[in-house]
């Protein structure tokens, strides 16, 4: 299968330490995104940061690959629900004009699962 070779391994890992790493260095990016609802913010802002740090740096080795594998994947299905099903629904009520890229951004969650779940079966 084409994300079976280790250059996606690896790049699927640099993706979510990076993208932690911006959530700690730049977390304002993430609150237009973060639901009214949910308190504390700039918390979830941060554990979440880390969390994708942590998740993505277990893939490299293989005895934690399978298990960040399938932590990611339920993070991105928790993240699909609870923020991205919502603010395209926000975006769409409220006439914003992105509601196009959350649109975009809806199928691209499930690339991403479908790229993690190659690496939850043993090699």
């Amino acid at each position: 299968m084409f994300f079976r070779k280790p250059v996606f391994l690896y790049l699927m890992a640099l993706m979510y330490v990076s993208l932690g790493i911006v959530h700690l260095i730049k977390p304002t990016l993430y609150l237009a995104v973060m639901p009214d609802w949910l308190p504390y913010k700039m918390f979830l802002i941060y554990v979440s940061g880390v969390a994708e740090m942590l998740l993505g740096a277990g893939l490299i080795p293989v005895k934690t690959r399978i298990l960040s594998a399938q932590l990611i994947i339920a993070m991105l299905i928790v993240f699909f629900f609870v923020i991205h099903i919502p603010q395209s629904i926000d975006y769409y009520q409220t006439g914003n004009k992105y509601f196009w890229v959350t649109l975009l951004r809806l199928p691209i969650q499930f690339l991403l699962i479908a790229w993690a779940w190659v690496y939850t079966k043993k090699p």
